[in-house]
């Protein structure tokens, strides 16, 4: 395979700016993976294509990266998305422009917030630069600082999302619980209790992975040879309830998302055999792997030359999927993270 066979037109007015202000009422794009056929539906069309006995494995992760506009004592203004808390007030980030943000760099945000009678600015310090581009911050004493960080951050929402959403809870499913990622895992968006509830109340089962997003899922592959692209590790966990789940089930084994695809796919032990734990897993899942635990996915719709568009070349087909996209583009439907569903099954 060449990086050129996993380009496809995407035109710009194609990629979905804002979410539906009802989660359910995306298009749903059936492709069925034994045929190659393709079915326009409603996304509350997934109570009646789930049949009882079916279960549907959900990425409970939840998104807890905050992204921040400050400047520097220059004026120049900068941008840290911080992705992880490593002790009290210290955080491992990304930062904009990262080469003049060094060592320490102070850096105080907007929004001054009042305190005590007076208003005080947040202010942080770059301490050291870390590996892949990332910093290490710390802010400065402040006994409100989490109750600050919610107030003034804003949504790390992906690079080709050029519009501020209002109510963070869209760039969440209704589900996550589970603290750690920098991007939602999309593909269940869609998702509202009332369908969940709905398919519980028909039989098909339901069960939870993690895995903790990254920002590199958004990296485009750049190798002339997709299969060689070096792939980002993301920490995953499996628990003892959702093995049974697989082990146990008497229908097909649906996951939502690829990221929940690649988490029962690592702890994989067999067909419909599973390992729990907890692992940092580096699974890339190219065309003509064999599947083992899932039979079909809801995902969005992906960019070109990315590793989620060869894992649904994986398990449909590449010529079954560039013609799902073709049909899906001149339909009018919604793509990437605030896009309309794709079910392959």
């Amino acid at each position: 395979m060449r990086i050129e066979e996993l380009d496809y037109d995407l035109p710009e007015e194609a990629i979905a700016q804002t979410p539906l202000a009802d989660r359910a009422a995306s298009r749903l794009l059936w492709l069925h993976r034994a045929s190659g056929v393709v079915e326009d539906r409603s996304f509350r069309d997934a109570v009646d294509i789930l049949q009882p006995g079916d279960l549907l494995v959900l990425n409970d992760t939840r998104v807890t990266a905050i992204r921040l506009i400050g400047e520097k004592p220059t004026g120049g203004k900068v941008e840290l998305l911080l992705l992880k808390e490593t002790a009290p007030g210290e955080y491992e980030a990304l930062a904009k422009p990262g080469k003049r943000l060094q060592p320490g760099t102070e850096v105080s945000f907007e929004g001054p917030d009042s305190f005590a009678g007076q208003t005080l600015p947040l202010r942080a310090r770059i301490l050291a630069n870390l590996a892949e581009g990332r910093k290490l911050v710390r802010f400065h004493p402040d006994p409100n600082l989490q109750k600050r960080l919610r107030q003034i951050g804003r949504v790390p929402l992906p690079p080709y999302i050029t519009h501020e959403i209002e109510d963070p809870e869209r760039y969440q499913t209704v589900y996550s619980q589970t603290a750690g990622s920098a991007a939602a895992p999309t593909a269940g968006l869609h998702f509202t209790r009332e369908i969940l509830d709905r398919l519980r109340a028909k039989g098909v089962e339901t069960a939870t992975v993690s895995l903790d997003v990254g920002l590199d899922t958004f990296r485009p592959i750049t190798s002339e040879e997709p299969t060689l692209h070096s792939i980002h590790g993301e920490t995953c966990h499996l628990p003892e309830d959702t093995k049974r789940a697989v082990e146990a089930a008497m229908g097909r084994i649906v996951a939502v998302g690829t990221t929940a695809v690649r988490t029962l796919e690592s702890f994989a032990a067999g067909p419909r055999r599973l390992r729990t734990g907890s692992m940092q897993t580096r699974l890339f899942i190219t065309p003509g792997y064999e599947f083992q635990i899932v039979d079909g996915m809801f995902t969005n719709f992906h960019l070109p030359r990315t590793t989620m568009l060869l894992m649904i070349f994986a398990l449909a087909g590449q010529d079954a999927v560039r013609a799902a996209y073709r049909h899906a583009v001149d339909s009018g439907y919604r793509f990437l993270s605030f896009g309309d569903s794709m079910l392959i099954l």
